[in-house]
């Protein structure tokens, strides 16, 4: 399997099929991304289409500095808050962030963990979901969200201390 260098360097000297493979290798992963900021199908893969096709513009010339998931992660991220801020005219910026859908509480831990979630601070549940769900290392968070690594592990630090004293989630970090 070529890794997604190979693939760019590919796309870059003109092989369409290559962007195709890179293509079919992050579909799922940027639509559910996306459907995290969306909630919404149809939003999700009209996040997902516009993804692509911004990553296509980027080409030939494109150089990829960091994982391909630290690349299209803030451009997911953009462009489904501006799609939601286009839908709910007057949200913008964080504001947008802090009012994206959060899942309703249930009495199964997977909702119960949701509603712990959703009782952190916008930019906490973002930094835990990149890390713990897209399994993203702390250097490429900082650069995917432009923060400084140091306020990436305050935000994980507070959340994970949020979650451990919130009794939905305390059994989770038993045996630490």
């Amino acid at each position: 399997m070529q890794s997604d260098r190979e693939l760019i360097d590919a796309i870059n000297a003109g092989d369409a099929d290559a962007f195709e493979r890179l293509y079919h290798r992050y579909r799922d992963w940027v639509y559910r991304l996306a459907w995290r900021f969306t909630a919404n199908r149809e939003d999700a893969l009209d996040v997902l289409q516009e993804t692509f096709t911004y990553l296509l513009k980027k080409f030939p010339g494109f150089v990829l500095t960091a994982s391909m998931t630290t690349f299209l992660y803030p451009v997911v991220k953009h462009t489904a808050l501006n799609l939601r801020a286009r839908r709910s005219p007057g949200q913008v910026g964080d504001d947008v962030l802090g009012s994206l859908p959060v899942p309703e509480s249930s009495q199964t831990p997977r909702g119960e963990l949701a509603a712990a979630l959703g009782a952190l601070s916008p930019e906490q549940r973002e930094v835990v979901l990149m890390r713990f769900v897209d399994g993203l290392p702390l250097h490429e968070i900082s650069v995917a969200l432009d923060i400084p690594l140091n306020t990436v592990k305050s935000r994980l630090y507070n959340a994970l201390r949020t979650l451990r004293d919130d009794p939905r989630t305390r059994d989770y970090f038993l045996g630490e």
